[in-house]
C-alpha cells in the first residue's frame, strides 16, 4: 500500500515538471511603419528650403510652333531669258552674290539678230526723215513747195522717230546695254548673244540652266533673293488658330544659332485650313542683316496667348516621381509630405495647378530636389 502511494506521488510530480512554461506577457507594442511619402527635416537644415503659400498669379500661355526659315517672297525675283535661244555661257552659280544689271548667263538668238536689223532700219528711216524735213524747210523758204508738203514730211519724221525709240527699247529689254546699242548704230556691229541679267541685289538661291540648253521666254533660269529680311513660316493646329492674331509678338529660337532668341510680329495668319495636316499657315518677318539665318533652317516660334489667372508653382518646385508630378507640402513643424499634383504646361517659369492643391497650401518652392533626396535616404534607413 505504501509503495503504491509513493509511485502515484512520483507520477504527479513528474507530470507537473513536464508542463510548458506560460508565455511571457507583451512588454512593448511593435512600432508602426513610417509613411514613405513624408519626411521630417531637422531644424539646422531648414535654411536650405523655401516654403511659400500657393496663390493665384497671371499666366500667359505659350504656344510652341515648329517652323522654318524662308526667303521673303516680296524680295525674290525669278529671272529668265527674254528671247528664244541657246545658252552659250553660264556666269553665276548657287550662292553667288549679285547686283542689279550683273550678267548671269548669255543666250545666242536669231530673234536678237532680227531685232538688231529692225533697229538699223528704223535708224536709217529716221535719218532720212530728218533730212527730208531739212530740205523741205529750205524749199519752202525758196517758195518752191507749200506748207502742206512740209507738214507731211514732219509727220513722217515723227513716225520714224517713234519706230526708232521702239526698236531701241526692245533691244534694251532683251539685254543689250547702251554701249552695245551705240556700237550697233555707229558701226553696224551685230551682237550674237544677249545677257540674262540680275534685276535686284541678292543671292542666287536657285539655278535651272546649263550651257547648251535652249531657253524660252518665261522659263525661270535663276532665282535671286534679298536675304536681308526673311520669313519664319509655321503651321498652327486648327484648335488654337483663333487665339493667334496678326500683329502679335513672337519669339523665335533657331537651334543652329545656339541660345540666341529673335523677336518679331505675326504678319500673316491663313484664312483656310490645310486638309492634309489640319493646320493654319502663319508667318512672321525677321531682320537678317548679318545673314545668319539661312532658308530651310529649322526654328521654333513661341507665341503668347491670352493671359488668365490660376494657382501656379515655380517649375523648380516640381518633383518627378513614378512618372507623375509631385510637390512637397508642409504638414507641420519640420514635416513635409510628397503630394501628387496635376499641372499645366510651363509658361514663364510657372506651372499652373490643375488638380491636387488648394489656395494657401504651404509648398516647398526651393530645394524640393534635395528634400526628396532626404526622403529617400530616410526611407532606406
Amino acid at each position: 500500500m505504501m509503495l503504491s502511494l509513493l509511485i502515484g506521488s512520483s507520477a504527479v510530480i513528474l507530470s507537473a515538471c513536464n508542463k510548458p512554461a506560460p508565455a511571457p506577457a507583451p512588454t512593448a507594442q511593435k512600432a508602426a511603419n513610417p509613411d514613405p511619402m513624408e519626411v521630417t527635416i531637422r531644424a539646422e537644415m531648414g535654411a536650405q528650403f523655401k516654403v511659400s503659400p500657393l496663390e493665384e498669379v497671371e499666366i500667359t500661355p505659350l504656344l510652341d510652333i515648329a517652323g522654318r526659315i524662308e526667303a521673303n517672297e516680296r524680295l525674290v525675283t525669278r529671272i529668265g531669258a527674254s528671247v528664244t535661244g541657246r545658252v552659250t555661257e553660264v556666269l553665276s552659280e548657287l550662292g553667288d552674290k549679285v547686283r542689279p544689271g550683273q550678267p548671269l548667263a548669255r543666250v545666242a538668238s536669231h530673234e536678237l539678230t532680227n531685232m538688231q536689223m529692225n533697229y538699223l532700219r528704223a535708224h536709217s528711216a529716221a535719218s532720212q526723215a530728218e533730212r527730208a524735213v531739212e530740205r523741205a524747210k529750205q524749199l519752202i523758204q525758196a517758195d518752191v513747195i507749200g506748207s502742206a508738203e512740209l507738214q507731211r514730211r514732219e509727220s513722217e519724221q515723227s513716225v520714224a522717230r517713234a519706230e526708232l525709240r521702239a526698236a531701241h527699247d526692245q533691244l534694251r529689254q532683251v539685254g543689250l546695254d547702251a554701249q552695245a546699242i551705240d556700237k550697233l548704230r555707229d558701226n553696224g556691229i551685230l551682237h550674237p548673244a544677249t545677257a540674262v541679267s540680275a534685276s535686284i541685289s541678292g543671292v542666287v538661291i536657285e539655278r535651272k540652266v546649263s550651257q547648251g540648253q535652249v531657253a524660252q521666254p518665261g522659263d525661270p533660269l535663276f532665282t535671286v533673293a534679298d536675304l536681308s529680311n526673311v520669313w519664319v513660316a509655321g503651321a498652327l493646329p486648327e484648335q488654337v488658330a483663333r487665339s493667334v492674331q496678326t500683329g502679335q509678338s513672337v519669339s523665335i529660337e533657331v537651334p543652329a544659332l545656339g541660345q540666341k532668341t529673335l523677336s518679331g510680329k505675326i504678319i500673316f495668319v491663313g484664312d483656310t485650313v490645310s486638309p492634309e495636316t489640319r493646320t493654319v499657315a502663319i508667318r512672321t518677318q525677321v531682320d537678317n542683316a548679318q545673314r545668319e539665318l539661312k532658308p530651310q533652317m529649322l526654328a521654333t516660334m513661341r507665341i503668347g496667348g491670352t493671359p488668365y489667372k490660376s494657382l501656379a508653382i515655380p517649375a523648380q518646385a516640381v518633383v518627378r516621381e513614378n512618372d507623375r508630378d509631385h510637390v512637397f507640402v508642409r504638414t507641420g513643424d519640420g514635416r513635409f509630405r510628397l503630394t501628387p499634383v496635376e499641372l499645366g504646361a510651363l509658361s514663364g517659369g510657372l506651372r499652373p495647378v490643375i488638380k491636387g492643391l488648394s489656395a494657401g497650401a504651404q509648398v516647398v518652392t526651393e530645394g524640393a530636389f534635395h528634400m526628396n533626396n532626404e526622403r529617400k535616404r530616410a526611407e532606406l534607413e
